[in-house]
């Protein structure tokens, strides 16, 4: 399983050993998008949502995420986070919102997990919110855009 380093020789799922890297600072950016009908976004941004203000909501929600990834994904280390920001903006494009989410820390691993997290709990949270009146949003696009710190050094998505 070379190159595969959450497992071992056997193929074992392992938690990779941390203990001898350099602790660093470390970055990382990931993006996505929940695309919806054009009268859902309306009621998204003109603040007319039963269950309250969905971006505001889905932002916090995001950096909880990000805050509990070691939680929910099991080879995941925990992380001393610096810094969560999530923010969602309006696109009427797609229609619907787009998600960045920007995780820092100081430590021996990358914070991609969390980041990626963040941008997946804040999509759920806005369909939680608005399901009722659109069942057929879709998630998509999630993805890792910048990560930097560590050996691997810096990654820019093209």
């Amino acid at each position: 399983m070379s190159g595969l380093t959450h497992f071992d020789a056997s193929g074992n799922a392992q938690m990779v050993d941390v203990s001898d890297k350099a602790e660093t600072a470390r970055v990382a950016v990931a993006e996505g998008h929940i695309k919806m009908s054009p009268q859902t976004l309306d009621i998204i941004t003109e603040g007319r949502a039963k269950k309250g203000d969905v971006i505001g909501v889905a932002q916090l929600a995001g950096i909880m995420g990000a805050k509990k990834t070691p939680d929910l994904i099991p080879l995941c280390h925990p992380l001393p986070v610096t810094k969560v920001a999530v923010e969602l903006s309006a696109d009427p494009m797609l229609p619907g919102l787009r998600i960045e989410a920007t995780v820092k820390t100081s430590g021996r691993t990358g914070v991609e997990m969390e980041a990626l997290t963040a941008v997946s709990t804040a999509a759920l949270t806005v369909y939680d919110m608005v399901k009722a009146v659109d069942k057929a949003m879709q998630i998509g696009g999630i993805r890792v855009i910048l990560k930097d710190g560590g050996k691997s050094g810096r990654y820019e998505a093209k």
